[in-house]
């Protein structure tokens, strides 16, 4: 396979990744909920959801390493924690929520099994395909990805050219942060640190030899084609739910609005086509997220060479656990978890792509330090009662929109550097 083909196959490959049906459901109750203001919650939500994982990609490309090395100046023992951290939290939320919406969206509703039969039947398929990683990418980059993109299009189109009612206003204060917020739920930013090292994984594996600096250009080209469709897919999602939202009931669900749409524009056979999407996406998601995970272990514990094979089998265990629980449920319990560590991927993932003389070690100490413990309020926001933290809110800028981490982050970023260089220039 020539070097533009196989860019191009990894960058279906990570779009099919990044893009699970969980994420599906996603953009358009966003939309619908903003009705006029779509285009404003669309930029906040794609800041998140699109900019940042691909600045995770490139931060990839130029590290060529593991997800380990994101945090490695802070210090080895931080950028261990920061990692498990990080599988844990996709392990037992996002993965799982493939399985979910799968059940929810493209079994029970045609077949009306149970939640447990179709997680342990998912799961075990999921892990057929994991154990077979070499052509995963592959598979996922020329025949799954192609059918995701082709049923999101038809209902995008058919949605954006149709008529449809006057758009009610909108019901968020502040479009733009509640888009910003909402990105998060996608967890796009931590599958950017989690899912480039796949790519970089299986170019080391392919059968060119390549140089560091053509690796790097892969990696970045499969990326921008990645977060090239993810941008069209999100962005038109939430628009299409914007025109519709006069046509839904107030209190509609996201899997429930979902269906409509896709019926409202491709017809009755639009649920058919819609839980074959389901069934595609969440399962590339979940394949995608397993083989990050079982290669990071596989290289972290070299000498244990059955550690490929045991992160693939909890990981699926745990699936089946929690995939057999409601959408709603596992989308609830993840926004004060995404409130505390997604902040940490975003600073982590910026540092890491700007030049290496603005971000010492001692810069990255500090920012990360800042960071963590002005997050601490937005974490607590969602298991306290509010009027406990209000005294803290009032003094921390942007701490009532959850962004309260975000003003001290870039305060320390810039003493740090100014410290620093008063130092070397005595």
């Amino acid at each position: 396979m020539n070097k533009t083909k196989e860019t191009f196959v990894f960058g279906f490959a990570l779009f099919a990744g990044f893009f699970g049906a969980g994420n599906l459901v996603l953009p358009p109750l966003l939309g619908f909920k903003s009705g006029t203001d779509w285009w404003l919650v669309t930029l906040g939500f794609i800041i998140s959801a699109t900019i940042i994982p691909l600045l995770a990609i490139f931060a990839h490309a130029r590290l060529q390493g593991t997800m380990f090395d994101f945090g490695k100046k802070v210090s080895p023992i931080f950028s261990l924690i920061f990692c498990f951290c990080l599988f844990a939290i996709t392990v037992a939320l996002p993965c799982p929520r493939t399985a979910a919406v799968t059940h929810e969206m493209a079994i029970a509703p045609f077949f009306g099994t149970s939640s447990l039969l179709t997680s342990v039947v998912y799961f075990v398929l999921v892990f057929v395909f994991v154990m077979n990683r070499n052509k995963v990418l592959s598979i996922l980059g020329k025949y799954l990805t192609p059918i995701i993109v082709l049923i999101v299009l038809a209902i995008i189109v058919i949605g954006v050219l149709s008529p449809a009612t006057k758009m009610n206003p909108s019901s968020f204060e502040l479009p733009i942060i509640s888009g910003l917020l909402e990105g998060y739920q996608t967890y796009d930013a931590m599958a950017g640190i989690i899912m480039g090292g796949v790519v970089l994984v299986s170019i080391n594996n392919s059968k060119n030899v390549l140089s560091f600096t053509e690796k790097k250009r892969m990696v970045a080209k499969s990326g921008l084609i990645a977060m090239f469709g993810l941008l069209i897919v999100y962005a038109g999602l939430i628009a299409v739910g914007a025109f519709y939202n006069g046509q839904f009931d107030n209190n509609i669900s996201r899997t429930d609005l979902l269906s409509g749409l896709a019926v409202k524009t491709l017809g009755e056979i639009g649920s058919t086509f819609l839980s074959i999407l389901i069934a595609v996406a969440c399962f590339t998601t979940a394949i995608a997220i397993i083989v990050s995970f079982a290669d990071f272990f596989k290289a972290y514990f070299k000498t244990f060479k059955n550690a490929y094979l045991l992160t693939a089998i909890f990981c699926c265990i745990v699936g089946i656990g929690i995939g057999q629980m409601d959408v709603k449920y596992i989308i609830d319990i993840a926004l004060p978890v995404l409130m505390f560590i997604y902040p940490l991927c975003i600073v982590l993932i910026l540092l890491n792509i700007i030049p290496e003389k603005l971000a010492s070690a001692l810069v990255f100490k500090w920012v990360v330090l800042i960071t963590f413990i002005f997050s601490i309020p937005d974490f607590l926001g969602f298991v306290i009662p509010a009027e406990n933290l209000e005294p803290i809110k009032l003094i921390i800028p942007l701490a009532h929109q959850n962004l309260g981490w975000v003003m001290p982050a870039i305060a320390t970023f810039i003493l740090v550097n100014i410290f620093e260089k008063s130092i070397k220039s005595n």
